[in-house]
């Protein structure tokens, strides 16, 4: 059967190497290609395109909760990253440092930005004075430098492609709802756009941002078991309008400290969809943020009249759909691989005997059905392969999600679950201490991931120690 037939045979198969065949489609789909400096990857067009696509949705979705784009410097002072000490302390194995202009060796050395929180804070001092300037919702598309030791594309690397939102309210209640409703945002994308299933929860202390009050998370399972933070949304309390002295005058003309938040995802997001939908003929692309959502391959494309019949539905479509004509005289063997690999979401193919039927035949990429539909109404049946495409890439994680999630109670019961059935999420109870979060990752090697919204009390006793459990706790081996 063709669903069975490997049309892309240069990627590792994934049950073989998962690490290889995941390189091999950043590659092989040309989304990246390494640069000669290490640990930083050049993002292609076709990868930078769904990057666009993710951008463009997100951006339309704060923007209508009233948020402004901004853009911040990339350097920081070395004297205003340390005003908060924990938020300096969280970042210093990662800080890149530029100690020289030009041929001079600077008086104060420059951080280049992991992240923009004291540059925001410095600007919010010079521009809050009222209660009248609340709320400032901010958010800014940017790079941002980490010296990470170990990278891999997308997932890990020096320098990487994010948005990070900046808030600040008035009031702790508003920060909070801003902190949540995020989140809630991020969980909503992933879900409905990317077709990816994820655990909303909140961070154990020691696993928060550094100088954060609270941090929440969502966390996606990616195909091998493996956990991937997908998304973070932090409140601050007024921790840093402390040490940056922000203040404003409220509506009983006291002076006080604002509330703030910040939350992010990066181009992480592209690695999750690659691991949670991809197979081993490549990409499978979420319609929402695929460059291509349908490709046309005109067959028997030399006999007169099919390349006018596939122009003619490419002017149809593209007034719907983002759309690509494939007239090249590349063999439909090597077309079909193409766009298999790139993961296009459908694929339209028209012949001589479709025309005389005025028929087209399409193929969903996730599970290549074909599907033979009429010419009139194609705008439509092609709506419906996309919804149809979205909705099995979602069961089909989440159904992964279901199957590798383990309900345990000690830490034996852990051990086993995962030497039966692999890496997953582990739903255990824990006392609320950091000792026993520390020795459950040095005993089975699952570290905590999130305290989930959906907790469940599945014992009294916490899964390390025995003792009282505070919290139920979704654990496992995360990228």
């Amino acid at each position: 059967m063709e669903q069975d037939k490997k049309m892309v045979k240069q990627i590792t198969s994934m049950d073989e190497n998962f690490a290889q065949w995941y390189t091999d489609i950043c590659k092989k789909a040309d989304l990246i290609d390494y640069s000669s400096v290490k640990g930083c990857m050049i993002i292609r067009p076709y990868g930078y395109a769904i990057w666009e696509n993710i951008q463009r949705i997100l951006d339309s979705k704060f923007k209508e909760t009233g948020h402004e784009n901004v853009y911040m410097p990339m350097f920081i002072t070395e004297s205003l990253l340390q005003k908060e000490k924990d938020h300096v302390a969280g970042f210093a194995p990662e800080v890149a440092w530029v100690t020289y202009g030009g041929s001079e060796k600077l008086t104060e050395r420059l951080c280049v930005r992991p992240t923009s929180e004291t540059l925001f804070c410095e600007h919010f001092a010079n521009i809050i004075r009222s209660y009248r300037d609340l709320p400032k919702l901010y958010n800014q598309w940017c790079s941002v430098v980490r010296w990470e030791k170990t990278t891999r594309p997308f997932l890990r690397s020096r320098e990487f492609l994010w948005q990070e939102g900046h808030t600040m309210h008035a009031t702790r209640e508003e920060a909070e709802a801003e902190t949540l409703r995020q989140l809630d945002c991020y969980a909503d994308f992933f879900i409905n756009e990317l077709g990816i299933p994820v655990i909303k929860g909140r961070k154990t202390e020691s696993d928060k941002f550094a100088g954060a009050v609270a941090t929440y998370a969502i966390e996606a399972l990616m195909h091998d078991g493996k956990a991937l933070q997908a998304g973070t949304s932090h409140y601050f309390g007024d921790g840093f309008a402390r040490a940056f002295d922000i203040t404003f005058t409220d509506k009983d003309n006291k002076l006080t400290y604002p509330h703030q938040t910040s939350w992010g995802v990066s181009t992480r997001v592209i690695g999750a969809i690659i691991m949670s939908h991809g197979d081993d003929n490549g990409l499978v692309l979420p319609p929402a943020v695929a460059p291509i959502q349908v490709v046309i391959l005109p067959v028997a494309q030399h006999k007169p009249g099919v390349l006018e019949k596939a122009a003619e539905l490419k002017d149809r479509l593209s007034k719907r759909f983002k759309v690509r004509l494939d007239d090249s005289d590349n063999s439909a063997g090597w077309k079909f691989a193409e766009y298999e690999m790139k993961g296009v979401p459908v694929r339209l193919e028209i012949g001589p005997r479709d025309i005389e039927n005025n028929v087209c035949v399409l193929v969903t990429r996730h599970n290549r059905e074909k599907t033979v539909v009429g010419l009139d109404g194609l705008e439509d049946a092609v709506a419906a392969k996309l919804k149809e495409v979205r909705d099995g890439i979602y069961r089909k994680a989440l159904d992964n999600l279901n199957r590798r999630t383990y309900k345990c109670t000690s830490i034996d019961e852990i051990k086993t679950a995962l030497s039966d059935k692999g890496d997953g999420i582990v739903r255990a109870m824990w006392c609320g201490e950091e000792e026993c979060e520390d020795k459950v990752k040095e005993l089975t090697g699952v570290g905590s991931r999130c305290i989930p919204f959906d907790s469940e009390k599945i014992s009294d006793k916490c899964v390390c120690c025995g003792r009282p459990a505070k919290h139920m706790v979704c654990w496992g081996v995360a990228y």
